[in-house]
């Protein structure tokens, strides 16, 4: 069995987040999805409200689990004894810093990292895009699961 862990901010889950997942679960036996805490980015939402998010955005996947966390995704990735570490590119420029940080696991784990492209309908999807249009009123359908769609709507009103 292959355990892969699909670690990310996810704040909030938008629909280029969702196809990187299904395609993880269409590949390896179990995707374990972990919403962590940034403290690089500016967040919305509590790691509850991510969890829950995720967890009704991908229900349709029998082979997927969400997990909450702070700390190391390595160390993470030793919990849950993941196989690999999965993430997502959406462009040329998401390249070097996964790279980076795939090189930076790999020496402090040995757990490698694999890159999953998205396609090119999601490749401009990022959550803090969805977060702007979404506080001024924007048009989101389509970018987000219907229960992440409410969720920001209730959030910005």
């Amino acid at each position: 069995m292959t355990r892969v862990l699909y670690p990310g901010s996810f704040d909030p889950v938008h629909n280029g987040h969702i196809e990187i997942i299904e395609t993880a679960s269409t590949l390896f036996d179990e995707v374990v999805v972990a919403a962590m805490i940034n403290t690089t980015k500016d967040g919305v939402f509590e790691l509850d409200d991510r969890e829950e998010m995720i967890t009704v955005s991908t229900e349709h996947l029998s082979n997927v689990s969400v997990k909450m966390f702070s700390g190391l995704v390595v160390d993470l990735a030793r919990e849950i004894d993941a196989d690999f570490i999965v993430k997502g590119l959406r462009a040329v420029s998401d390249f070097e810093n996964e790279l980076q940080m795939a090189q930076m696991n790999n020496a402090a784990s040995g757990i490698h990292t694999l890159f999953i492209p998205s396609a090119s309908r999601s490749s401009f999807l990022a959550s803090k895009f969805i977060r702007d249009f979404a506080r001024y009123g924007g048009n989101i359908s389509g970018m987000v699961p219907e229960p992440v769609a409410i969720r920001l709507k209730e959030r910005y009103g």
